[in-house]
């Protein structure tokens, strides 16, 4: 297994696409968070936090993320190495975690350049170092907690299609569904208990939970479920694909 997820971070970082991918959201995070003026500027906001980036990121994440993940079965089944794969001495699960782990690993290279914003901003403050250090790690796991499941999904969308636009869109169509939709459909419930119970769906309001502060249980058995249940199924379509 550990072969197979060597195979794939190398794959990703010897094709140009995939560290134009990374430049890209750290770009992308870079501009909003420090050039484009406005509410999220961190420099006009006048305090020493990062809710800016903890704000943007997720929604940077429902493209990014399936734009990583998109090629991890897609490209095996389409030019048919899945079958070379196949005869490893390797479970199918082992095969999925394998492909999980390293599109997981990818995105925390992606957040660790992340870590120079608080380093910034401590250094920027007034007080030199006041700032909310148990906030914004409480928000760091809360985003790694939600970006794994966003893999997860990607991960599991690149199972179905061999077209990798294909399961690009598939993964961006869901994460959006999963981290917002429920939001939505729960607010159309005049009953209390029901929208909450939908609520409760929703990967936002746990994620806002966690970036309160406040690790609970509850959200990260959430995360951690959501992780399993996407596991499982890219499970079960390869072993119907073998």
């Amino acid at each position: 297994m550990i072969s197979l997820l060597k195979k794939e971070i190398n794959t990703f970082f010897s094709q140009a696409s995939g560290s134009i991918i990374l430049l890209l959201f750290l770009l992308a995070n870079g501009i909003i968070l420090w050039v484009i003026p406005g509410n999220l500027n961190v420099l006009e906001s006048g305090f020493a936090q990062m809710d800016a980036l903890f704000i943007i990121s997720p929604i940077l994440f429902i493209i990014f993320i399936p734009a990583l993940t998109m090629r991890l079965f897609s490209d095996e089944f389409k030019e048919g190495t899945i079958e070379i794969i196949m005869t490893k001495p390797l479970s199918n699960l082992e095969v999925v975690i394998a492909k999980y782990l390293s599109g997981l690993i990818l995105l925390i290279v992606a957040l660790i350049p992340t870590l120079i914003y608080y380093f910034s901003i401590a250094d920027l403050s007034e007080i030199k170092g006041n700032v909310d250090t148990g906030g914004i790690m409480g928000s760091y796991i809360g985003l790694l907690l939600l970006a794994s499941s966003f893999v997860a999904i990607g991960t599991y969308a690149s199972s179905i299609s061999k077209n990798q636009i294909v399961s690009f869109i598939i993964a961006i169509i869901t994460s959006a569904f999963f981290y917002q939709g429920w939001d939505l459909i729960a607010d159309s419930f005049l009953n209390g208990n029901t929208e909450l119970a939908v609520n409760y769906l929703s990967m936002n309001s746990h994620y806002l939970s966690i970036s309160k502060g406040v690790v609970d249980s509850r959200d990260i058995t959430y995360f951690v479920s959501i992780n399993v249940l996407f596991i499982l199924l890219t499970k079960n379509t390869l072993a119907k694909r073998k």
